[in-house]
């Protein structure tokens, strides 16, 4: 299974959401398991923001040797699960790759669905979306420009979604 994150940048929130989950899955012992990311206004080349990155270390997740790249088409139709930050990135990504949309959630949105519907695939996710509608938007918060405590804030939000979600999906085995 491969999950691709995204985000605006491409160096905080989609980052924090890709080295967790390659953490989880060579914590769990997963093979075959890989994690990439992408921002719609990618800060191409750019390493992960520093506060980000010691947030990101504080949970598992290495920080280490990543360059900020853009989303792409191919990006979207590489993945078997595309996981963004807000509504409006899932909205662009399947601007770009409508033929993804059983495939694209926002991270809040598959957790919450994967939680109600008992999901244990990605198809799973998606047949359940029309039958567990959100009441609220289903955004992970960017922290850009707050205070440290608010990266603190999101990169656990980020752990406490994605790592039940990976655990349920069996990080896409069958």
């Amino acid at each position: 299974m491969h999950v691709l994150f995204v985000c605006t940048g491409n160096i905080c929130r989609s980052p924090t959401g890709e080295r967790l989950a390659r953490a989880y899955a060579a914590e769990a012992g997963v093979s075959g398991f890989t994690a990439s990311s992408a921002g719609t206004r990618a800060m191409v080349g750019h390493p992960i923001e520093p506060t980000a990155a010691r947030v990101l270390a504080g949970l598992g997740g290495d920080p280490t040797e990543f360059q900020a790249r853009r989303m792409t088409t191919a990006l979207a139709s590489d993945a078997d699960l595309i996981l963004t930050m807000t509504e409006s990135q899932r909205d662009k990504v399947l601007a770009m790759a409508p033929a993804r949309l059983k495939r694209t959630f926002t991270l809040r949105e598959a957790a919450r669905l994967g939680s109600l519907a008992d999901a244990a695939t990605v198809e799973d996710l998606a047949a359940a979306r029309p039958r567990f509608r959100a009441a609220e938007p289903e955004d992970v918060m960017d922290p850009m420009g707050k205070e440290e405590n608010v990266f603190h804030e999101i990169g656990l939000e980020i752990a406490d979604l994605l790592g039940p979600l990976l655990s349920r999906l069996r990080f896409g085995e069958r």
